[in-house]
């Protein structure tokens, strides 16, 4: 008769007939009886002991907190009980040879691959040097040897503490190479399942996450990928303080740029010395590329005469181009498209001029003007083209896009009219781009009261399968864009980190560099709304943000967010704000200025600030600037305040004062509840 025990799981021995134990991990055989608690808990301490000796006043101290008198004299008798119960074939006053008396205690002499503890390490110290199809098997037999955690109904003791951290260790290697193994075959949607349990279960290991977004990105779920990744960098940095490893960060710039080594039987990344034949060969393609350029630029010098109509809308097309570089070319696009209508007016053909004026569909996200007195100019100019084109649907719903987009944080009764009239029309013609174009309209007219994050994520979900079924990628760009911040508003943090990591991925494959600009900012917010991570680390991440900003030529965006996002953070952590007196706050001066007068004492003149105060724009921060307005009447005890600031933020009560992405002031229900305590 063999004998065979299990520690992975709830200490257990079993017998079968024959020289050969049976398999550790797999009781086949007839299992064992083993009485009561103490009897297994003898056998696990000795199990522990790895075949060495473990003297009685050692079992005496590990099996009692407070051992009684006769506590030898009970160990002695679970040692005979175990003997009787392991070799029941044992002669009477035979000496036993598998738990040994030597010298003051006990050992148990089992064999290396009677305990599936044992087998366990050498079937995983094994595998790292056999082919993928024999390691996959072999762990996976190995890891099916687990019936539980190890020393199950142990768990508490100390004796057993460190064998059990690094038998849960060797089996969370276990995993990941087995994953390993299955990626190596080709296996990448069988491994997803077991890899998103593992790292949902073990966050805080790097190669869980790393194997989870290869797996994903291995089986064409690039945006899942990354947005593993992301979700990896949010708990590393919001639990533990710290910044993913370099194995992540290199995964991730890899996905980005889809790299071919990523896919199996696609060649790896050149060595480091074959820079410069990269470089040339990156040169040679920009070369020709420019040659492309000019030549299709001579061409249509000479094919299309001066003055001739066609070069002006040909200009409208080279400067929606323009305006998604970001930068210098965003504004000189903004610049020219103004002369572009100017000149079509000029030519006296309104259908001419509708065309200007309605080719120019680059998508926006920011509800804040950056130029406000160019674009009532274009909203001037494309009424008058209206008024010229009573029929012409078509048209007509462009120029209404483009005055429901133009007309953005003004609260219009116009402009939200017009947005209506271009999505029905868009949606009566059946013309993808053009309903785009127009739902972006529609977008820009959801800020006339608190609260509607809701209305535009739907209006977010429409664009990003609109522009996907089309291939309207700047759409699908912003489309996830606002429904990033929609889902930010409604505290679904997670959804919000796949559309910004989709975001960041059509960014780099399509050259937008100005969506990577609003991912950042957000990525700031998330680690300030987590309430984890340190006021240094947080406020690091936003000028971080911050500096995107500088020639992004977004000035509408880019005007005093970088202080108020500070401002929002430090009013809800209860810091100073002594610093950021002097800031450049640009257009919300008037919402800054009482906290700020509070902060250095002078109550009196935040009183007459408070008592001044407009209602904030209707746009992406309205939330947020209603909560500091909230703050500092609570503060100064401003009932007048808190009334308006309570009817403006209640729509919004179950929302994040999120709604812009780019900052928080936390759940609006929490405000209100202040105001409603305040004011009783």
């Amino acid at each position: 008769m063999t004998v065979a025990f299990g520690v992975l799981g709830p200490v257990t021995a079993w017998q079968a007939a024959g020289d050969t134990p049976p398999v550790a991990g797999e009781p086949r055989g007839e299992v064992i009886a083993l009485r009561g608690p103490r009897h297994r808990a003898v056998l696990a301490r000795l199990i522990v002991a790895r075949r060495r000796v473990v003297p009685v006043a050692r079992l005496v101290e590990d099996l009692w907190d407070d051992p009684p008198p006769g506590a030898v004299g009970a160990v002695r008798t679970f040692v005979a009980a175990l003997r009787r119960a392991l070799e029941p074939e044992r002669p009477p006053r035979a000496a036993s040879r598998l738990l040994v008396t030597e010298g003051p205690g006990y050992a148990l002499r089992a064999q290396p691959d009677a305990v599936d503890a044992w087998r366990f390490e050498q079937a995983v110290a094994a595998s790292a040097a056999l082919p993928p199809g024999q390691a996959l098997a072999r762990l996976r037999e190995a890891l099916g040897w687990w019936r539980g955690p190890a020393y199950a109904e142990f768990a508490d003791e100390h004796w057993a503490r460190a064998d059990r951290s690094r038998l849960a260790e060797l089996r969370l290697q276990a995993v990941e190479r087995l994953a390993d193994a299955r990626l190596a075959l080709g296996m990448a949607a069988e491994a997803v399942p077991d890899l998103d349990a593992h790292a949902a279960a073990h966050p805080w290991r790097e190669d869980a996450w790393r194997l989870l977004a290869l797996a994903l990105y291995r089986c064409g779920r690039q945006g899942d990928a990354l947005a593993v990744l992301r979700r990896a960098r949010t708990l590393l940095a919001e639990q533990l303080g710290l910044d993913p490893g370099p194995a992540l960060r290199r995964l991730e710039t890899d996905i980005l740029h889809q790299a071919p080594h990523l896919t199996p039987g696609q060649a790896a990344p050149p060595p480091r010395d074959a820079g410069p034949l990269t470089a040339e060969a990156d040169a040679g393609a920009a070369a020709a590329a420019e040659r492309v350029w000019t030549r299709a630029a001579a061409a249509f010098d000479q094919a299309v005469p001066p003055g001739a109509r066609a070069r002006l809308e040909s200009t409208v097309g080279l400067l929606r181009g323009l305006a998604v570089t970001g930068g210098g070319g965003l504004s000189a696009a903004r610049e020219q498209r103004l002369a572009a209508v100017a000149a079509a007016e000029e030519l006296g053909d309104p259908e001419l001029t509708a065309r200007v004026i309605g080719a120019y569909d680059v998508p926006a996200i920011w509800p804040r003007s950056d130029d406000p007195a160019q674009a009532a100019q274009v909203v001037a100019a494309a009424e008058r083209a209206l008024s010229a084109l009573p029929g012409s649907p078509g048209p007509r719903a462009r120029l209404l896009a483009v005055v429901a987009l133009e007309s953005r944080g003004g609260g219009s009764p116009r402009a939200a009219e017009a947005a209506r009239e271009a999505e029905r029309l868009a949606r009566r013609l059946d013309d993808p781009a053009l309903l785009a174009f127009a739902l972006n309209g529609v977008f820009m007219q959801t800020f006339h009261r608190a609260g509607l994050a809701g209305e535009r994520d739907a209006i977010g979900a429409e664009l990003v399968a609109l522009s996907a079924a089309h291939g309207l990628v700047t759409f699908e760009v912003l489309g996830r864009l606002i429904r990033l911040q929609a889902r930010a508003a409604l505290a679904d943090l997670e959804e919000a980190d796949r559309h910004a990591a989709a975001v960041d991925l059509l960014a780099v494959r399509h050259e937008l560099p100005l969506a990577g600009v609003f991912t950042q900012w957000y990525r700031a917010m998330r680690l300030d709304a987590a309430g984890r991570a340190p006021a240094d680390r947080v406020e690091a991440a936003y000028r971080e943000a911050a500096r995107r900003l500088d020639g992004s030529g977004m000035p509408g965006l880019e005007d005093g967010l970088p202080p108020l996002a500070l401002l929002c953070s430090r009013v809800r952590r209860g810091l100073p704000l002594l610093d950021l007196e002097h800031a450049a706050w640009g257009p919300y001066e008037p919402w800054a200025r009482p906290l700020l007068l509070i902060g250095r004492g002078r109550e009196e003149e935040a009183s007459a600030a408070l008592r001044e105060l407009p209602d904030p724009p209707h746009d992406l921060l309205m939330e947020a600037l209603w909560c500091l307005a909230a703050r500092a009447a609570v503060a100064l005890g401003d009932r007048a305040t808190m009334r308006r600031a309570a009817a403006a933020l209640a729509p919004a009560a179950g929302e994040l004062a999120a709604g812009s992405g780019l900052l928080t002031m936390g759940p609006v229900s929490r405000h209100l509840a202040t105001l409603a305590s305040a004011a009783s």
